[in-house]
This record gives C-alpha cells, sequence and structure tokens, in this order.
C-alpha cells in the first residue's frame, strides 16, 4: 500500500523534497564574509573607506561597474593576493553579480587572514537595483 501512494505520487513527492531543499539552501551555504546590502556597503565604503573589488570577469565588469572598484576576476584571485595585501586589515567588499562568486572569494581571503571581509548581497544586480550608480568601462584592473 505505502510503494502504491508513493508510486502514483512521485512528482508530488519530488515536488515536496525540492521545495524543502530550496527553503534549507540558505542554512546550508553559509557566507564567508559578512554580508551587507548596497545601503551597507556605502555607509562602510564612505566610513571605513572600504575597498571594492569585483570578481567578475572583464567583459561582466565593463559593462557596468560600482565606481572605484577593482576588478580581479575570481579565477585570477590566488595569483593576484599581492594586490590586496595592503588591505589585509581594512574592509574590502567584494562583488559579483549575484554573490556567488564573491561569496567564493571572501572564504579564498578568509584563509589568508584577512581581516575585515564583506560579500555585496545580491551582488551588482542589488546595488543597481538599489538605484546606485555604475560605471562602465575597464579604467580599474
Amino acid at each position: 500500500m505505502p510503494m502504491d501512494f508513493i508510486n502514483q505520487n512521485v512528482l508530488l513527492i519530488a515536488l515536496v523534497v525540492i521545495s524543502g531543499l530550496a527553503l534549507l539552501w540558505p542554512a546550508l551555504v553559509r557566507p564567508a564574509g559578512n554580508t551587507v546590502n548596497p545601503a551597507e556597503a556605502t555607509t562602510l565604503i564612505n566610513r571605513e573607506d572600504a575597498h571594492i573589488v569585483d570578481v567578475r570577469d572583464a567583459e561582466e565588469f565593463a559593462s557596468g561597474h560600482l565606481p572605484d572598484a577593482l576588478n580581479i576576476p575570481v579565477s585570477k584571485l590566488t595569483e593576484r593576493i599581492g594586490e590586496l595585501e595592503k588591505f589585509k586589515e581594512k574592509p574590502i567588499i567584494f562583488c559579483c553579480a549575484s554573490g556567488m562568486r564573491s561569496n567564493k572569494a571572501c572564504a579564498e581571503l578568509k584563509k589568508q587572514g584577512f581581516a575585515k571581509l564583506y560579500n555585496l548581497a545580491g551582488g551588482v544586480d542589488a546595488w543597481v537595483g538599489a538605484g546606485y550608480p555604475v560605471k562602465k568601462g575597464a579604467r580599474k584592473k
């Protein structure tokens, strides 16, 4: 009898399992750095001179990035970590398109002993959605 129910309702059961995992996902994937929204990021930039590192690819960066952001693609972070050494004790805000790659960057720099790491929640998409300005072009590499 229970197997008949399972066989007849496979899609319903799968939907329940997937929904449950989707609800648990944020609890399972812990951010490596402190997560900040665009308003909190702006406060860190203005009050604590936080540095912004955009970990998207060069093409994504050129299409629109936070003002004064430094572009270090996440794939090149370990080889370019020396560029960030001088900011080891200062706040660094990492951003990408949505927040996933920047979380990876926070985790990597945390292992290297960086103290004040922040992940822009929702990434550049959230920044633009909040009405904050972006610059276009590949000025800072």
